[in-house]
């Protein structure tokens, strides 16, 4: 099995070295696609200073289009059998990788959610944030019949099958009730894995919004019913 990391990446030029090297520790990709998202703070230059490497491909976008754009565009570029979604903000642990590949390496599931609720150790901060992605979830659990836990979570893992054929128009932080609309809707099998998180505060450089959560809502509510 071939594994893909897709890693968008947007003005993280203090956690982006970082972020790389943990997850070329775990020596389970096959390859790593960073997509710069028109970052403006240095992080291009260390991105261009990697291209090359084994094992590494860099691409840029000439301007901001959102995360949803970064990993469309890193999805269009994987080779692998399997694609995993890196945030580049050191709030995801690749040591999960083990635990997020296994149902899929077993044949159980075709796309794997870890889930920030399930139990594992993480940092505590932002009740707030944390209470929209409870609704969020909810919602979704409503809308399409399903128990997730947490559907808003940065770290989703599926087979390239998943998405052929699937168009996915997300720019933005959209993308993720976008992509969960559309496999639920097509009956994919999904596991749920618990993982570590330590979320950043917006004084750490958090980017996600407020308007994020309304668009999130359209989304779920749009794509119940148009594909």
């Amino acid at each position: 099995m071939k594994l893909s990391i897709i890693i968008p990446v947007y003005n993280e030029a203090e956690s982006i070295e970082t972020i790389l090297k943990r997850v070329q520790a775990t020596k389970k990709a096959h390859e790593i696609i960073l997509v710069d998202d028109g970052s403006k703070d240095g992080t291009r230059d260390i991105l261009k200073k990697l291209e090359g490497r084994k094992g590494l491909r860099v691409i840029l976008h000439e301007k901001n289009q959102g995360k949803g754009a970064a990993v469309r565009t890193g999805m269009s570029a994987a080779k692998g059998d399997v694609l995993l979604i890196q945030d580049a903000d050191l709030e995801y642990d690749p040591r999960d990788y083990p635990e997020l590949l296994r149902p899929i390496e077993e044949g159980l599931a075709d796309v794997v959610y870890g889930s920030r609720f399930l139990g594992r150790a993480h940092r505590v901060t932002m009740f707030w944030h944390l209470m929209a992605n409870k609704l969020l979830t909810l919602m979704t659990n409503i809308l399409y019949d399903t128990i997730l836990t947490d559907m808003e979570t940065g770290y989703k893992v599926f087979r390239r099958e998943v998405i052929q054929g699937m168009v996915i128009r997300a720019n933005s932080f959209n993308f993720e009730p976008e992509f969960t609309a559309k496999i639920l809707k097509r009956k994919y099998r999904i596991f749920e894995v618990p993982i570590t998180f330590n979320p950043r505060d917006y004084s750490q450089g958090k980017k996600i919004k407020l308007h994020d959560a309304f668009e999130a809502v359209w989304a779920l509510l749009k794509y119940r019913f148009v594909d």
